[in-house]
């Protein structure tokens, strides 16, 4: 796993082999800045359940104003870091421990995201309170993106009744990603 491109292009990135992490690939992390890439520089960009912080430390090589990376594990936090400093990223980044509703409350109130990034494991269910709870809050820009990385099958037919419309969808053999934005009334 490497940084794709910026400041920090071809670093490597370590991580570690656990059942609670699956890093995003490079090819499906390169298809994933392709889309945004008119969104990150000088963006503030959200990377909830960031496990080795790749694609929050992708969003700031690539000219992020910052970026905050939640994390609930004491490992994959320690790596987070240890990727930050290796790639020499330390700037605009902010670790925010704990897990990702109670970091969100803790959140609001703050400057919102232009980016918000979630890669919860898969197949547990986490997406729709977090997905619940950021259609209701100030944390996503007005204009902003939430970018959800999920399993193929994840069920997400209760967005319009969350305000939330996808806009884009790509799918990637064991996963895919949604790219969110909220309803705008006319």
């Amino acid at each position: 796993m490497r940084v794709i491109a910026g400041t920090a292009r071809s670093m490597p990135l370590r991580t570690v082999k656990s059942m609670n992490i699956r890093p995003t690939t490079d090819r499906t992390k390169e298809t994933l800045f392709n889309i945004l890439q008119g969104r990150i520089p000088g963006c503030r960009f959200l990377d909830l359940f960031a496990g080795s912080g790749s694609i929050g430390i992708e969003a700031l090589s690539r000219g992020a104003a910052c970026a905050y990376f939640v994390e609930n594990t004491r490992v994959h936090q320690d790596l987070i870091l240890e990727n930050l400093e290796f790639t020499k990223l330390t700037k605009g980044a902010h670790l925010e421990k704990g897990d990702v509703l109670t970091v969100l409350h803790r959140l609001e109130g703050k400057e919102p995201f232009d980016v918000i990034f979630m890669d919860p494991p898969f197949d547990q269910g986490l997406e729709k309170p977090v997905l619940t709870y950021l259609s209701g809050s100030r944390l996503l820009a007005e204009g902003g993106w939430i970018v959800v990385e999920c399993s193929p099958k994840t069920d997400f037919s209760y967005l319009p009744e969350l305000g939330l419309t996808c806009v884009k969808e790509r799918v990637y053999g064991k996963s895919r990603h949604l790219f969110l934005e909220r309803i705008t009334e006319d």
